[in-house]
């Protein structure tokens, strides 16, 4: 049986870490996190924050690199395989899992590193480039430091490669459609999380028709049928969909090649724009912070809270119909879980599908926020990616 697992999600500048110990069981719930923090500023201005199991904060400093060298990802990595074998109540390190964002067509699970498979899914670079590289470049510093430890790769594509050809094809050429131009869908970690979650909470095994809303920094949204990706609304790339903190969500195609053929500006211009400067930031001008276009008494901020509800709900229309219906509705990531005037906006929204919000529950967070009277059930459930990394690291071990 596995003992304590280490989490990575690394970023451009940044690392996520989380152990858990397993101590028995087979769910989820037999996972305890130990602690959680994260490395930000890497090769700029490092931070490395670590906290317990109730959020208390263990450590918070800025640790500085070895004779004039830059406080990178690999020091970073040293820095915190150190700093957890200070700790003596923490068993060996048994097992390290990763966020992978892409797994492409060929990875429906996940999947133990060895430096076959870490060549195979660097090939899938041009299909994720902003992140791909980043995911990827820590399993070989760990394979230096922890040569003996399994690493195993979680994507954020695998949860969604059960959804029919039809609803992950684009209208192109086939030959395009072949070589792996398809919609792949994202944020697969966190729906497969609470795919299990809200199972706990429903009287009967079977979920029935659900819309998830993962609201972040990158939102998205994904219809399931008791528990199976259906589709979603992210597509090729994680740029696909709703609006988002700094990237822009759907536009039309047409929009791109007027920037490049008529604006004259370059594909790198173009994707900065897309990227970091669209979103809820382009639209209010202000922040791409939920919580200060909120607090905000600026129009603009107002009307980058209406589309982003906006296109919530008439996206919420599209997978309810891809469903046939709709039993639930689920809440979650950052904005889900915190941002109530989001949520209750968007129910309304969303009353031809059945639902009726509970101010008040939606006031205290839930877990359940629609009234009694609703004929779909709507729900703030916290997601926890890391879990259900170490969830399936465990899986791929034992």
């Amino acid at each position: 049986m596995m003992a304590d697992i280490l989490v990575i999600n690394s970023g451009s500048s940044s690392i996520k870490f989380a152990l858990f110990a397993r101590q028995g069981g087979q769910g989820l719930e037999g996972f305890a996190a130990r602690f959680r923090g994260q490395f930000s500023g890497l090769g700029d201005q490092p931070h490395f924050v670590a906290k317990d199991a109730q959020g208390q904060t263990l450590l918070d400093e800025h640790p500085q690199g070895q004779d004039g060298d830059r406080f990178d990802h690999a020091a970073a990595l040293k820095c915190l395989l150190d700093w957890v074998d200070d700790h003596s109540d923490v068993d060996d390190i048994a097992a390290i899992g990763h966020r992978v964002v892409h797994g492409g067509r060929t990875y429906r699970q996940p999947a133990r590193l060895d430096a076959e498979t870490v060549r195979d899914l660097e090939t899938l670079i041009p299909l994720a480039p902003l992140h791909q590289p980043h995911c990827l470049a820590p399993v070989s510093l760990l394979s230096e430091l922890r040569p003996n430890v399994p690493q195993v790769a979680c994507f954020d594509t695998s949860f969604h490669t059960t959804q029919p050809r039809v609803a992950q094809a684009f209208a192109l050429p086939r030959h395009l459609t072949e070589a792996g131009l398809v919609r792949y869908g994202f944020h697969g970690l966190s729906y497969d999380y609470i795919s299990r979650a809200l199972a706990r909470h429903v009287p009967t095994p079977e979920t029935g028709r659900v819309v998830v809303a993962h609201l972040g920094n990158g939102a998205s949204l994904c219809a399931m049928h008791n528990g199976v990706s259906v589709a979603s609304t992210m597509g090729f790339t994680a740029l696909d969909g709703l609006p988002m903190g700094t990237r822009c969500g759907n536009i039309d195609p047409g929009l791109v090649l007027h920037l490049l053929s008529h604006e004259n500006m370059t594909p790198d211009e173009v994707s900065r724009v897309l990227y970091k400067e669209s979103g809820l930031l382009g639209v209010s001008g202000i922040s791409s912070d939920m919580r200060v276009l909120l607090d905000s008494e600026e129009p603009s901020a107002r009307e980058a809270v209406d589309l982003f509800v906006y296109r919530i709900v008439r996206e919420i229309g599209s997978l309810a119909s891809a469903l046939g219906g709709l039993d639930h509705l689920v809440f979650t990531a950052g904005i889900g879980e915190r941002a109530s005037p989001v949520r209750s906006e968007v129910i309304r929204g969303c009353q031809w599908l059945g639902l009726e919000v509970d101010e008040a529950r939606n006031l205290d967070h839930g877990p359940c926020i629609s009234t009694g009277a609703s004929r779909a059930a709507a729900w703030v459930i916290p997601t926890d990616e890391e879990r259900m990394i170490a969830w399936h690291t465990a899986q791929c071990c034992d």
